[in-house]
């Protein structure tokens, strides 16, 4: 009689765990899903008050050749990129990813609390043809771009209307601590790139970068 008693006891606590760890589940999915749709609702206010506000759209100005007397072996300068601020925060453009259906703003730097409301830039210029973008795993921001295909067209439009038109390399995983890996392109041993965008897989334990080179350059 005891031993049937303590059969149904645990069984009894078995079917309140296993319901516990469902409402667990659930309740962070639920919360995945508002995090979710508070990022669409925030980057799509941002994006319109960007595109509403932008000149017309050109592409850059083509680069001049190399001077002559040794010009050419002088560091470049690279300007700094010019920003809009919104709602206090400082964007530089835009991205957009045709094939997935796919355009949100970019903010100037980031932090975890940026990240929430918009892809950020990561490192680097386009002036330079090194920027690092990075977003979260949501799918209203950089979630798709798992499924991205080798030769997807990204273009890139600063807040003055100038757009830079990219197409799509490789697409790679790197590890969270690969992070040099993850911005250098200028190396003798690295793979040129001009523009990466990345983001966690699913887990957190991997990144998935993916590399892209200038069309229009």
């Amino acid at each position: 009689m005891e031993t049937r008693k303590g059969r149904r006891a645990l069984s009894a606590l078995l079917i309140l765990l296993g319901l516990a760890m469902l409402g667990g589940a659930l309740g962070l999915v639920l919360h995945n899903m508002r995090e979710n749709n508070r990022a669409a609702e925030a980057s799509g206010y941002v994006l319109a008050r960007i595109i509403e506000t932008r000149p017309e759209l050109r592409l850059p100005e083509p680069t001049p050749p190399p001077t002559e007397g040794g010009m050419e072996d002088l560091e470049p300068v690279i300007p700094d990129m010019p920003t809009k601020e919104i709602d206090g925060w400082n964007y530089i453009g835009t991205l957009a990813i045709p094939s997935l259906e796919l355009e949100l703003p970019v903010m100037d730097d980031w932090d975890m609390d940026s990240l929430k409301y918009s892809p950020c830039r990561y490192q680097g210029n386009y002036y330079a043809d090194d920027l690092v973008i990075c977003g979260h795993n949501f799918p209203s921001h950089f979630s798709p771009i798992k499924f991205i295909e080798v030769g997807a067209e990204v273009t890139f439009t600063n807040v003055e209307g100038v757009v830079y038109r990219y197409i799509v390399s490789n697409r790679e995983t790197v590890r969270p601590t690969d992070v040099q890996y993850m911005i250098d392109n200028q190396s003798d041993t690295a793979e040129k790139w001009d523009l990466t965008l990345f983001t966690c897989n699913t887990g957190g334990q991997t990144r998935c970068a993916v590399r892209c080179i200038r069309a229009d350059g």
